[in-house]
Parts: structure tokens; C-alpha cells; sequence
């Protein structure tokens, strides 16, 4: 199982078409993503973890498509401890808000491959690790 970080891995490989100053972040350039990830995902056996919008991931892609999501209190606080800019903490919050990757997801991946984990506390974060590692160990291509 090859594992895929679609935003620090995209970076390292200039895949991104500017900076966002003001939320300090990388703007991924989505179709050079796409190229750059396109064989890989295509062999299956890939678990693609990121925090980007969704909705530009070809669905032949996936398999499963897991959705974490967390309380908005709870992720503000963990995103101001690690120290993130203001505005990027409460454009994250209003994006959980308003369930923005939740709905894209559904509306780009059939509903059977779409499951949605609650990660609010140290314990459900174990259970959710443990609960995609088994889905890994019985997954079939």
C-alpha cells in the first residue's frame, strides 16, 4: 500500500501555481495534480490523503472515499494550536461548517464508496486509524 500526501507531495514537486499569503498556503494547480498522480492512482493500491478540495479526483480512482469530520470547536482549537493563521483557522471552520468536502464528495463519488468518520477525540481518531487499516488488509483490487 503506497501512501500519497496530495499536499506536501505536490509541493516538494512544484505542482502548485502560487502562494496564498494570507492563509499561509500553497494554491495547487488541480489538472498538474492530477497528471502528476494519474499513473500512480491508476495501479490501484494507493491511499490518498488529503486536505484539498475533492472534487477534481477522477471517481475511477477510488475505491473508498473516507470523509473525516470533526466538531467546529474542536478543529478550531486544534488548528490554533498548531499555530495556523487566523483567517486559514476560520475558513477551515466554516468549510466544516457548511460540510463543503462532505458535499463535494457526494456530489463526485458514488454514495456506496462514500463513508463520513467522526474524529473529535483521541479515542475515535484510534478507532477511525483502526477501522481503515482493516479496510486496507481486506481490500481486493
Amino acid at each position: 500500500m503506497l501512501r500519497s500526501l496530495v499536499g506536501s507531495e505536490m509541493c516538494i514537486r512544484d505542482r502548485y501555481e502560487g502562494r496564498d499569503e494570507e492563509n499561509d498556503c500553497w494554491i495547487l494547480n488541480d489538472d498538474a495534480v492530477v497528471d502528476e498522480l494519474e499513473e500512480r492512482m491508476s495501479e490501484g493500491g494507493v491511499l490518498l490523503d488529503t486536505h484539498s478540495l475533492i472534487d477534481y479526483f477522477p471517481e475511477r480512482w477510488f475505491d473508498l472515499v473516507v470523509v473525516l469530520r470533526t466538531d467546529n470547536t474542536v478543529l478550531y482549537d486544534r488548528l490554533a494550536e498548531r499555530g495556523y493563521a487566523d483567517g486559514k483557522v476560520q475558513e477551515n471552520v466554516q468549510c466544516e461548517i457548511m460540510e463543503v468536502v462532505l458535499e463535494e464528495a457526494r456530489e463526485s463519488y458514488q454514495s456506496e464508496r462514500l463513508v463520513v468518520l467522526v474524529s473529535d477525540t483521541a479515542n475515535q481518531l484510534d478507532q477511525n486509524v483502526e477501522q481503515v487499516a482493516q479496510w486496507i488488509r481486506e481490500w481486493k483490487p
